[in-house]
């Protein structure tokens, strides 16, 4: 049983969940024009090049997971999150539908618990908090203990960007030392939680008795018939991948592909720097990257392939960047390569006909990643139709790299997101990407219309008049 929660941690949280609501009132009537204009100044203080290298290099070093020189790249989400926020409104009256006599006003949600994962301790702040200062929203920080000091540190960075523009810097602020009880009394003292990180993290969120925005497991698997370009396929699905070494949930995991042109695949998957392991190596792969209870091992998780190999204990080229294990038919909790990888592996399947794709994509997700995601390449409507009408995720990606565009990304309508939301299936509220209309209450205005009632005929059609005989 968890320690109970000091009177010390509890006074900080209380102070700093009063000071967040002094400071929402400070810009509860602000303009939209000064919301907006306090949003690109935290984009740019927290997105700026030079900053956001920085501390997302600082991430990788505090935690000891990820890409140190690909972590930086993320700073586009940032971008990315700003451009959706300054085409919403956030104040006043947001939406009008005069012919149902609707007008929507957008009100704030309150004081937000933030839980921010150590895989992203640089970049999530950011993300939450261009939007949720847009909705005259508050934040407070609960790093990861892992990556602490790179959360508080961004929260400074996003404070000087308040004060720049004279704005509350009380609008975020940061547990420095965080603990799981000082955690839960956050997310019990706070109007709202988003929870971005882990199963506990987020089961943790939803029984604090306020409400939640929570995520799901990934698991993301891809699809490859045969009318798709097998070059463009195994490009994007090594660009997916290798981002910040297989860190995120939406990286590429396991690859079904049609059989007529499954060798191709692998050879290109390979011509993109991919090593297929032996059955030994995959064995020894199986015993490093979890342990006997069947956890993964953190020295596997998002690393490079060659650390990979090397706890696995065996070698492989320095030009590798990813490991491919074939596992066609071993789909179930005991076969631990259908499971989620967290690092740069992948698990590779083959089909013969479409619906076979099908049969093997719900199998999989009965193993894990229900609600999250999976993409396709094809160019064949049908196959992409059917996938979408069966696949048990909340957002599935075409012909593009997985990792790089279900959060969003410039070349397709995905709202920005460093929060996806995995629906009924994956335990969260929501299937959407979790952005600023989720930091915001909303009163509806109804005015009198023109009456809309149809005949009873209309409404019950052919059942009209029917009755069950006695």
């Amino acid at each position: 049983m968890g320690r109970e929660i000091t009177k010390k941690e509890q006074a900080l949280v209380d102070k700093m969940v009063s000071k967040a609501k002094s400071a929402m009132v400070k810009i509860e009537n602000c303009t939209q024009r000064d919301l907006d204009r306090l949003s690109q100044a935290i984009a740019w203080y927290a997105g700026n090049e030079k900053t956001f290298t920085r501390l997302a290099q600082q991430g990788v070093d505090e935690s000891g997971i990820g890409d140190r020189a690909g972590r930086p790249g993320k700073r586009f989400k940032i971008h990315m999150v700003l451009r959706d926020v300054l085409r919403t409104p956030s104040t006043g009256i947001v939406e009008t539908d005069a012919k149902r006599g609707l007008v929507k006003y957008a009100k704030p949600a309150g004081v937000i618990a933030s839980l921010i994962p150590m895989t992203n301790p640089a970049m999530t702040p950011p993300v939450t908090g261009v939007s949720s200062a847009n909705a005259r929203n508050a934040v407070i920080f609960s790093p990861h203990p892992r990556t602490a000091a790179t959360t508080c540190e961004m929260s400074r960075i996003m404070r000087a960007a308040c004060h720049a523009v004279g704005a509350p810097e009380d609008l975020f602020q940061c547990i420095e030392r965080p603990s799981i009880p000082m955690t839960q009394y956050l997310m019990e003292s706070c109007d709202l939680t988003l929870a971005t990180g882990g199963k506990p993290m987020v089961q943790a969120a939803y029984s604090s008795g306020k409400p939640a925005y929570g995520v799901g497991a990934g698991n993301s698997t891809i699809v490859v018939d045969e009318t798709a370009d097998v070059n463009e396929a195994a490009k994007n699905i090594m660009i997916s991948k290798t981002s910040d070494f297989g860190s995120g949930c939406s990286a590429d995991g396991n690859i079904v592909i049609q059989k007529s042109i499954y060798s191709n695949m692998v050879s290109e998957l390979q011509a993109n720097n991919g090593y297929l392991c032996n059955s030994a190596e995959k064995e020894l792969l199986s015993r490093a990257m979890w342990d006997n209870k069947e956890n993964r091992t953190f020295s596997t998780i998002a690393c490079k392939p060659q650390q990979l190999a090397l706890v696995a204990g065996f070698e492989i080229p320095e030009h590798i960047k990813f490991l491919i294990v074939e596992n066609n038919g071993q789909i179930g909790k005991e076969h631990k390569f259908s499971k989620e990888k967290l690092t740069t592996l992948m698990a590779l399947y083959y089909f013969e006909e479409f619906p076979d794709a099908l049969n093997i994509i719900q199998k999989i997700y009965e193993v894990g990643g229900k609600g999250h995601s999976c993409g396709i390449y094809s160019t064949s409507d049908k196959n992409i139709d059917a996938l979408a009408r069966v696949a048990p995720v909340s957002r599935m990606m075409v012909r593009q790299p997985q990792s790089k565009s279900n959060a969003g990304s410039w070349t397709n309508g995905m709202p920005m997101t460093s929060s996806l939301g995995c629906g009924i299936w994956g335990g969260n509220i929501t299937n959407e990407n979790v952005t600023m209309k989720h930091m915001m209450n909303y009163t509806w205005v109804s005015k009198p219309i023109q009456e809309d009632r149809p005949s009873e005929r209309e409404l019950f059609g052919e059942f009209f008049g029917q009755e069950v005989a006695r």
